[in-house]
């Protein structure tokens, strides 16, 4: 999740908007220069080459490939990568700085099956992802946009679903968690209306930590849902 950043002494170049479509997030933050710098130093390493995504060229072996959309400082990313060093994760937010964060973490952890995307997910998948390639999406606590007003900015739509639908391979699922009981109703009456996904309460992850925005819905008394979508027909 992405929406609350801190304050440094750049802003980033807004991007143009996408014409015909409701972006699910708002960009903020401005790049120090310890973010510019890891990003110069950390970030070649991990970046996906350009063009249609490949994974073997882009993680240099053949592997289950997950996806992970608004990974923020990459808490979950990285843990997942080291309990799961089989798989391959590619890691997307549009914060820079928290992805600068990621990178040093990530070096850090010696962790060489997580690459590093900066942009729009939804742009991503449409335009650069094709059918069956990812074995599972990881979701975890997104911008629940709460006012009614925004509904139609929540990631988890019909029309995501059929992207996500899309770029799945036969059998692979989604996880999503959220501390948001609507946000949690509101993904499950969505997978009730769609053929292509069954919903079901999923037990916590143990490889994914606690900080972050999982541990303030804890602290504040939120009741943390986890929910997996499977993948059918």
């Amino acid at each position: 999740m992405t929406d609350h950043f801190e304050q440094d002494e750049q802003t980033d170049r807004p991007e143009p908007e996408h014409p015909a479509r409701v972006r699910s997030f708002v960009r903020r933050g401005r790049l120090s220069s310890l973010t510019r710098d890891r990003m110069e130093l950390l970030g070649p390493s991990r970046a996906l080459p350009e063009g249609p995504f490949d994974p073997p060229a882009a993680f240099g072996r053949v592997a289950p490939v997950v996806l992970e959309i608004g990974c923020g400082h990459g808490h979950a990313a990285i843990a997942y990568a080291a309990a799961h060093p089989e798989h391959d994760l590619v890691a997307m937010d549009v914060h820079t700085p928290g992805l600068a964060r990621m990178l040093a973490d990530a070096e850090e952890a010696g962790v060489p099956n997580l690459r590093v995307e900066v942009g729009d997910a939804v742009l991503f998948l449409q335009e650069r992802v094709a059918d069956d390639t990812f074995d599972a999406i990881h979701l975890f606590f997104p911008d629940p946009w709460r006012k009614k007003k925004h509904t139609k900015r929540r990631f988890v739509s019909p029309t995501n679903l059929d992207l996500l639908a899309r770029v799945l391979r036969p059998g692979g699922h989604m996880l999503i968690a959220t501390d948001q009981d609507f946000y949690a109703a509101h993904v499950l009456a969505e997978v009730a209306q769609h053929p292509r996904f069954e919903a079901s309460r999923a037990p916590r992850p143990a490889w994914r930590p606690s900080d972050g925005f999982e541990a303030k819905g804890l602290v504040a008394g939120r009741t943390i849902t986890e929910l997996r979508l499977d993948l059918v027909g």
